[in-house]
């Protein structure tokens, strides 16, 4: 007698767990991570462990007086450090540690946890420090230095004041930014893990870089005033979000045809906010607003019932 076992679906599971794909992102960003020490020494590390040992304990706590199970895996880990990589090097230890706290709490946790969530939890961190503690969020340092020496960002210098930064500075990450998102060749080995790995779809990065390059080539077109195409991929966190924030299978659509949507989408809202708005970066915002929309792309986006023949 042949027995038959009767579940809910999905039917269809995959070979990679959740842990398997969290550790991957954290092996993935051991490049960028490098890098931000390289570039911002002690205040990187410093950094970065607020923010995970954070988000760690912030998790353990809530779970805990709730009374439910301890996750086996390092999503929360994941969230800490891509909320460190987001963030500038001179913010203060206290500040970093509230983001991180509101990036598992409210980000994440009280949406029912990991699968559940709405938004990118460290994005949402981001934005809540970027609405609370403004000054602190565009206060920038040079890479190498050891004081609070402030400057401006290549996108901020290229928005208001009209000065380039040297293309090869921001490939290699010699430049002021985020803790992260500074070294474009460290974010593109990790992204190149992550692809051999298959742990990302290559539909929203593709979407969205290619956007972003199209789009900024219309502007530099019809008035160099604006910056290049190419000045656009390397600076900001185009890059990092592109690759380890819009890929979020969680807050990014099912559907296939949802995916180019998203990555198209953010794109656009990228360019108009870096050359027509009054901020000089957009990344965040694109980001944040597709994962509000992605409920809808995979409500009534058309998708193949599997076992039906097209």
């Amino acid at each position: 007698m042949k027995l038959f076992t009767i579940s809910s679906p999905p039917h269809i599971f995959s070979k990679n767990t959740v842990s398997e794909i969290m550790g991957g992102v954290i092996i993935a960003l051991i490049p960028v991570i490098s890098a931000s020490i390289y570039f911002f020494g002690l205040k990187a590390v410093t950094l970065i462990i607020t923010c995970v040992g954070v988000s760690i304990a912030s998790e353990y706590l809530f779970l805990k007086l709730r009374r439910k199970k301890i996750p086996r895996e390092p999503s929360a880990i994941v969230t800490g450090l891509l909320l460190a990589l987001v963030l500038p090097p001179s913010i203060p230890l206290w500040a970093a540690a509230l983001g991180a706290a509101f990036s598992i709490l409210i980000g994440k946790q009280i949406f029912g946890g990991l699968g559940y969530n709405i938004f990118n939890p460290a994005l949402t961190g981001r934005a809540f420090l970027m609405a609370t503690y403004p000054v602190l969020m565009t206060t920038w340092i040079q890479p190498f230095t050891f004081d609070a020496v402030t400057t401006a960002t290549p996108l901020g210098l290229a928005r208001f004041y009209s000065q380039s930064t040297p293309l090869l500075h921001l490939f290699l990450g010699n430049v002021s930014g985020s803790l992260g998102e500074t070294s474009a060749l460290a974010i593109l080995i990790g992204a190149g893990y992550l692809f051999v790995k298959r742990y990302i779809d290559w539909r929203i990065p593709l979407a969205y870089l290619s956007t972003v390059f199209l789009l900024s080539g219309v502007f530099y077109l019809f008035n160099p005033h604006y910056s290049s195409p190419i000045f656009h991929l390397l600076s900001g966190g185009l890059m990092l979000g592109a690759f380890f924030m819009a890929t979020d299978p969680v807050t990014t659509p099912l559907i296939k045809s949802g995916r180019w949507i998203f990555g198209i989408g953010a794109g656009i809202i990228v360019v108009i906010i870096r050359n027509l708005g009054g901020y000089p970066e957009g990344v965040m915002f694109s980001i944040l607003f597709m994962n509000s929309i992605t409920p809808l792309l995979n409500k009534y986006l058309p998708s193949r019932v599997y076992g039906v023949t097209k």
